[in-house]
């Protein structure tokens, strides 16, 4: 595939993750609670069909645990994401987590021992303008805030990780080990706090559907498709992108809930910067790639 196809699939993904927020919105649970159906719906679809596309889900014990550990950091994702949408609302949530490119530009040199990139850090810093300028009006809801900027810390860690992992890895695999140690550690806290009975299941049709959708769809698909393009884009390419989630999600939200998803004009400058932001560094990018390999 040419790298024009790899960014296309990233563009369809980063449309599915603009879906969670709607699907996190209308599944009434909370966000441990939530995480924890979509990994155990996510980590059963993809062993279920590992013999069906003839993948073995068999790794070395070093990956093995490599694999596990970033899975941590994506439930820890996931929680704080979804935990941001209850607190506040979609826009909120999904405006914090496009300054998941900022702390990429930070956290990969630290991780990969690369250095800092100018470019990269000056347009994280645009990212935020924009996240400003979108949310400007509506900062009393400091709880989403927070809990939307740490989702994009934890982002950033594992999307940096996974674009190291893929390296000796397959996406699947990954994504799969990722799944399996979300669900092993959400199912340990819910269990330490009591939160597990024999009600626990009882969640409604509705609420199962919802899942079923976030779980396969939003997740088994979109996470592996994550990890995979990471074999041709960079963390940051891939980070940047993904800023688009807020955009597609926020107009997703305003069609389905006009009355408590309002755009703004700060909405508008705030969209611009990022777009802005992410085609500055396609281009950027795209020239050093003809430098380094010419035509």
């Amino acid at each position: 595939m040419t790298r024009l196809q790899y960014l296309l699939v990233l563009h369809i993904i980063v449309l599915i993750f603009g879906f969670t927020g709607i699907l996190g919105r209308e599944i009434e649970m909370d966000a441990i609670k939530l995480v924890w159906f979509r990994v155990l719906i996510a980590s059963v679809t993809l062993l279920v069909f590992a013999p069906l596309l003839k993948k073995s889900l068999l790794v070395k014990s070093k990956h093995r645990w490599q694999y596990l550990g970033t899975g941590v950091l994506v439930a820890a994702h996931w929680v704080f994401f979804f935990a941001a949408i209850k607190e506040s609302n979609i826009s909120i949530a999904l405006a914090m987590l496009a300054s998941t490119s900022l702390f990429v530009a930070l956290v990969e040199p630290m991780l990969t021992g690369s250095r800092i990139d100018a470019l990269e850090l000056l347009l994280g810093v645009a990212v935020i303008a924009g996240l400003a300028l979108i949310v400007s009006f509506e900062f009393h809801y400091y709880l989403g805030i927070v809990l939307g900027l740490m989702a994009a810390i934890f982002a950033a860690l594992f999307g940096t990780l996974n674009s190291m992992l893929i390296r000796t890895g397959e996406a699947y695999v990954i994504g799969f080990y990722e799944l399996l140690a979300g669900l092993v550690v959400l199912s340990l806290i819910l269990i330490v706090s009591e939160e597990v009975s024999v009600h626990f299941f009882s969640i409604g049709s509705r609420n199962w559907l919802l899942l079923l959708a976030l779980g396969t769809i939003a997740t088994a698909f979109a996470t592996v498709g994550a990890v995979w393009v990471t074999r041709e884009l960079t963390p940051f390419t891939v980070a940047l992108t993904i800023n688009l989630e807020p955009v597609y999600s926020i107009i997703l939200a305003v069609i389905l809930y006009p009355e408590e998803e309002k755009m703004s004009p700060q909405f508008y400058l705030g969209a611009a910067v990022i777009l802005a932001a992410l085609f500055i560094n396609a281009f950027v990018k795209s020239r050093r790639r003809k430098t380094i390999i010419p035509n």
